[in-house]
């Protein structure tokens, strides 16, 4: 590869010279200038501004937080309503029991699997101890159908549990 001739270099020394003479001859009075409204600026460096104090009256605390979390239920609340646990959730947690349908039973070492679908004809496999829905788990898998316990608490501490059958459709049943 050929090198190309470098032009700059016989003129960089005397840029640079040329560049030094300016700099010594304009002197200093034309390089630092004084900006006319800044002449106290060194003497008021000395003096110290009065000591912050903040004055809590009329103003709300900066340490609280703004939203308060939930109190108790109101006393117009029906002891009777279910509550439902605040947790995500995933899995086939997102599908309640009526929006799935009993496809096939497979029994195996490991014990019985289910088939299901939900109205996308997506399949899945549950197998005992599956959570469903928000308050439903496998309980049982039998030859023609799926029993999930449905458990829920009520806002007085009462246990309901309700059974949940799923049964699988025959050829000709839609």
């Amino acid at each position: 590869m050929r090198k190309l001739p470098n032009i700059f270099n016989p003129l960089l020394p005397a840029a640079v010279l040329c560049l030094v003479l300016v700099l010594l001859l304009s002197g200093r009075d034309g390089l630092c200038q004084e900006i006319p409204g800044q002449a106290g600026i060194e003497s008021s460096q000395g003096l110290s501004a009065p000591p912050f104090s903040y004055q809590t009256e009329g103003r709300p605390d900066p340490f609280r937080p703004f939203i308060t979390p939930k109190a108790a239920a109101p006393a117009g609340t029906n002891p009777d309503e279910i509550v439902d646990a605040e947790t995500e959730l995933t899995g086939m947690q997102l599908f309640e029991p009526g929006q799935l349908t009993l496809v096939g039973v497979l029994s195996s070492e490991r014990g019985p699997v289910a088939m299901v679908e939900d109205q996308t004809k997506k399949g899945y496999l549950i197998k005992l101890g599956t959570p469903i829905g928000r308050r439903g788990v496998v309980a049982q898998i039998e030859q023609e159908q799926v029993v999930i316990m449905e458990s829920a608490r009520t806002r007085a501490g009462k246990e309901i549990t309700s059974t949940v059958i799923m049964r699988m459709n025959k050829e000709g049943d839609k």
